[in-house]
């Protein structure tokens, strides 16, 4: 599973631990069968703790709750993930400006170039 699946599960799940797998695939983008890998996947990693409440007056189901190790490799995926997201950023920055550059060149006078800024 990708740093960023990772991350966004992790996430989610500390913000709604009692969420359904269904609902979690569709904020995900992913299918039912992958969130059900990835949940059993975290679990088995020691990441999240599984628990079944069904006996519980609410009607909870299942808590996803991150364990400790858990939270702290949520931080860690984080850092990676933010550090590959302003690698990305300053990639698109360099490329826009060389875009720009080359309107500028090509337009006479610059004119195409002020429609774009």
């Amino acid at each position: 599973m990708e740093d960023e699946t990772h991350y966004k599960l992790l996430k989610i799940l500390e913000e709604t631990p009692g969420i359904s797998q269904r609902e979690l695939a569709a904020r995900l983008g992913i299918s039912l069968g992958k969130v059900n890998y990835c949940l059993r996947a975290v679990v088995e990693k020691g990441w999240v703790k599984m628990g079944n409440f069904r006996r519980n007056p609410n009607k909870l189901g299942y808590a996803y709750l991150l364990t400790p190790s858990g939270i702290e490799e949520k931080a860690r995926i984080a850092v990676r993930f933010l550090k590959r997201k302003v690698d990305e950023f300053d990639a698109l920055k360099l490329e826009i400006e060389r875009l720009q550059a080359e309107v500028d060149c090509a337009a006479p006078c610059g004119r195409l170039s002020r429609g774009i800024r």
